[in-house]
């Protein structure tokens, strides 16, 4: 179990004006996971502490935002920030189509940047189809792909043993694939 897990008690609904004292106790855990996704998004000129405050924000703005513990609000704030991280690529792309007009005679992005967007949209389409199908495997996507955190500590956090966890992951990632190859994710 983490440091953190255990830091931070298990929270029973959390009201609204609770999210930003568990958002500032979790603030470093955020940060790491900014930083993961960042580094994974490749050549964004967004910063982590940018990234983590938008999604704040975004929390904050959620009218019926209700997390029974703090897992349910790190695997949140990760799909905040992945969402995040895909409209500032998608505003990337148009303001390069575009959107907002400039002259320029040299490009200013490399090629393979272009599909960045694209394939952040791929994903995060596959992961809401995984979350339509078993909300369960999508979190720990999310936990595991998102947020770093290994399957023993995720296995800690969600009751369950190693095992369970890994048989969850290789199934979600089966999911996964079926979902990105646009096959049905019910077949096999």
């Amino acid at each position: 179990m983490s440091d953190l897990t255990m830091a931070t008690p298990q929270l029973g609904g959390l009201e609204r004006a609770d999210h930003g004292a568990l958002f500032a106790s979790l603030y470093d855990e955020l940060r790491g996971i900014a930083h993961r996704e960042l580094r994974r998004g490749g050549g964004l000129t967004l910063s982590a502490t940018t990234l983590l405050h938008e999604t704040y924000f975004r929390i904050r703005q959620r009218e019926s935002a209700d997390f029974p513990d703090q897992n349910r609000f790190l695997a949140y704030a990760a799909r905040a920030m992945r969402t995040l991280i895909i409209d500032y690529a998608r505003n990337r792309q148009a303001h390069k189509r575009g959107g907002e007009f400039e002259i320029t005679s040299l490009p200013t992005e490399l090629p393979e940047q272009i599909t960045e967007a694209a394939e952040l949209e791929r994903l995060a389409g596959a992961i809401d189809l995984l979350g339509e199908l078993d909300a369960d495997l999508a979190q720990l996507v999310d936990l595991k792909f998102f947020c770093g955190y290994s399957l023993i500590e995720i296995a800690a956090m969600r009751g369950v043993s190693e095992r369970t966890a890994q048989r969850d992951w290789d199934k979600a990632r089966v999911l996964l694939k079926r979902a990105l190859e646009g096959r049905d994710l019910l077949s096999s």
